[in-house]
């Protein structure tokens, strides 16, 4: 059974710093581009951050750059997404995902649960 289990949300202040973890079990994700979306309440989900394979390639949402850091340790089969100068915008459920790039597009074969993220002023 394929699972992807986010860990690390929690209440912080705005200005502070969380670290999000994403691990995998019943799955390799070395050859996967791993993903982070998260949705607000009311709103669409939205994209976060991805990190290609190799770890060596990073791509963020606008408002992210400068402030999330995705990376990868495919030894230990998870993802990470430190945030740094939270915001109460950055309020959120955060997903990671396991994608394929094929045909032109990137293809989610799973999905995490979730964690709550929460930014209080």
């Amino acid at each position: 059974q394929v699972q992807l289990v986010e860990s690390g949300g929690r209440l912080v202040q705005a200005g502070g710093s969380l670290r999000l973890s994403c691990a995998a079990s019943g799955l390799t994700i070395s050859p996967y581009f791993m993903t982070w979306f998260r949705q607000a309440p009311g709103k669409e989900r939205e994209f976060v951050a991805r990190i290609n394979p190799g770890g060596g390639i990073t791509y963020y949402g606008d408002s992210m750059k400068g402030r999330f850091t995705i990376s990868r340790d495919n030894a230990k089969n998870t993802v990470y997404l430190q945030m740094n100068s939270l915001k109460p915008e950055d309020t959120a459920v955060y997903y990671c995902a396991a994608a394929r790039y094929s045909l032109g597009s990137y293809k989610y074969d799973y999905w995490g649960q979730g964690t709550q993220v929460t930014v209080s002023s």
